[in-house]
């Protein structure tokens, strides 16, 4: 069972109810972040379905902003629901379709991770750049920062421990943590690095909304959850059940923890 078979991003209403609804409380956190005067030229790399373009169109007043991204059915979606002056095109983020020093601002959101080379995604990032601009991301704390997806792998290490132990995204994804995003930053030559924890809450109006999003089959988790049998799809369940904790009104109150990272080409003036 590999883990890679289940990292599939494609259709814009699943990502939705599993996970879209918080990225664009993470997506509004790290806008406010990184403080970009109004009128620059943006590029969202990665874009998905577009929270981090729609929080930046409707924060920082841009010239241009452009998202960029390789799956068609999130392509459709970010078009559906985007605004001016934001556009969209598929494009993948190690070979992005923007000339040298374009742009003021590349940002990412919760994507580094599932790059093959992330390294060579952050210097496409550099390079279209203005020297002083800034490349920025974010990516999900999911060893320790996701209380969603740390009780879910949780509940799948007390049921199938040997497919936790491979698959579990806090195990798979070292990249998201302070020092190897800093690292990552220094070696494309970036300089005036900095990375910092943006937490937003994520409650659950009762199990169903938490459970079923898992069923839908995009993603890692939800990815396993479909390859299971009935029986054992039933007994995770059960297992997440009890491990989560559930007001007296049936709501789930959950925390989730991101980690923004931040850059500037050397040269030029601040933005």
């Amino acid at each position: 069972m590999a883990g890679q078979d289940f990292d599939v991003w494609s259709a814009g209403d699943a990502y939705e109810r599993y996970m879209g609804r918080w990225s664009r409380l993470v997506a509004d956190a790290f806008v406010a972040w990184l403080a970009c005067a109004p009128g620059a030229r943006w590029l969202d790399v990665g874009c998905g379905p577009g929270a981090l373009t729609s929080a930046v169109a409707r924060r920082c007043r841009p010239r241009t902003l452009l998202g960029v991204e390789r799956s068609a059915g999130f392509v459709a979606a970010a078009r559906a629901h985007g605004s001016p002056p934001a556009l969209f095109a598929r494009a993948d983020a190690q070979a992005l379709p923007v000339g040298d020093a374009a742009v003021d601002v590349a940002v990412s959101g919760l994507v580094l991770n599932f790059l093959a080379e992330p390294g060579a995604a952050v210097a496409e990032a550099a390079r279209v750049v203005t020297p002083g601009g800034l490349v920025a991301a974010y990516v999900w704390d999911y060893a320790e920062g996701m209380g969603l997806l740390r009780h879910f792998w949780d509940a799948v290490a007390s049921v199938d421990p040997s497919s936790a132990a491979e698959l579990d995204e806090g195990r798979r994804f070292p990249l998201c943590a302070p020092t190897p995003l800093r690292r990552l930053w220094s070696e494309a030559a970036l300089v005036e690095v900095e990375v910092a924890p943006l937490e937003v809450p994520t409650r659950f109006d009762d199990f169903a909304d938490l459970w079923d999003p898992f069923l839908a089959g995009q993603g890692p988790a939800p990815g396993y959850v479909a390859s299971l049998a009935p029986a054992a799809r039933k007994r995770l369940r059960e297992a997440l059940r009890e491990r989560v904790p559930t007001r007296a009104d049936g709501s789930i109150p959950l925390r989730a923890r991101a980690w923004g990272v931040r850059g500037r080409r050397a040269g030029g003036r601040d933005n």
